[in-house]
């Protein structure tokens, strides 16, 4: 099993459930979160004062699946959240060693 994590633009969020869904993945967790990374946050207008907004909102998807499935989600994500600017994204593959499924006790790959 693996542990899919990424980082993408909030507004593609619903473009990359529908994209996750019609593949068969049938879950996944959804956190809002700050970060930066090479664009390293801008600066904005407010009132006509100037400031730097340092950590830019992102979306993270937490998606646990099936070794046969992992490049296939990997691919879908960067496919449908790509813009082609700076600040899509990055995806991270982990090795899941257990899951259990808390309502029947099912574990490893039948949990998920």
């Amino acid at each position: 099993m693996k542990l899919i994590i990424a980082a993408i633009k909030p507004f593609k969020l619903e473009e990359v459930r529908e994209a996750l869904t019609a593949i068969g993945v049938r879950g996944m967790m959804v956190t809002e979160i700050k970060g930066f990374g090479a664009q390293s946050g801008h600066t904005e207008i407010y009132r006509g004062a100037e400031y730097a907004v340092n950590f830019v909102p992102k979306v993270k998807l937490e998606i646990a699946v099936a070794d046969a499935i992992a490049d296939e989600v990997v691919g879908t994500i960067r496919r449908t959240a790509r813009t082609d600017k700076i600040g899509d994204g990055k995806i991270f593959v982990l090795d899941l060693e257990h899951a259990v499924r808390v309502r029947t006790g099912e574990t490893d790959d039948d949990a998920l």
